[in-house]
């Protein structure tokens, strides 16, 4: 059976609609996506942009480990996602993940699962940049 895992740092603009074109759904009855978008604002300040730091050639296996993780242990068959590093203006996707299993429950599960464990374990720093100034965030991703 042919890979059917994608996953990219994206320097530049990501493209959700272009990441799941990529997604290969043979056999399946679900595709579930999660898009993550810059916000707009932050309290009372209006968001410039986030800045994401990665350690270069680390975030993607990491992004490849885990969804390989929830092709084994959640019964889906195929994953693409993609993380942007670099600066992401508001309502520009951060993170792109789309998941295509036999059943709507397990794709959702999956999702789910997927963006948690990306944000606890992927090897990004964000810094937001507001019109009240810059602060870097705590923890990972």
């Amino acid at each position: 059976m042919a890979e059917r895992l994608v996953v990219m740092e994206a320097e530049g603009p990501l493209d959700p609609h272009h990441l799941l074109a990529e997604l290969d759904t043979e056999g399946c009855g679900a595709v579930v996506t999660f898009v993550g978008l810059t916000r707009g604002t932050e309290g009372d300040d209006r968001v410039l942009r986030l800045e994401f730091d990665a350690w270069k050639g680390q975030l993607e296996s990491v992004l490849e480990r885990l969804a390989r993780e929830a092709m084994a242990d959640q019964g889906v068959m195929a994953v693409a996602m993609a993380h942007r590093i670099g600066a992401v203006e508001p309502n520009e996707p951060i993170v792109a993940i789309h998941v295509a299993s036999p059943h709507r429950q397990q794709a959702f599960a999956a999702c789910s699962w997927l963006i948690d464990e990306l944000k606890r374990q992927a090897p990004l720093w964000k810094k937001e940049v507001t019109t009240a100034g810059e602060t870097w965030k705590e923890g990972l991703g």
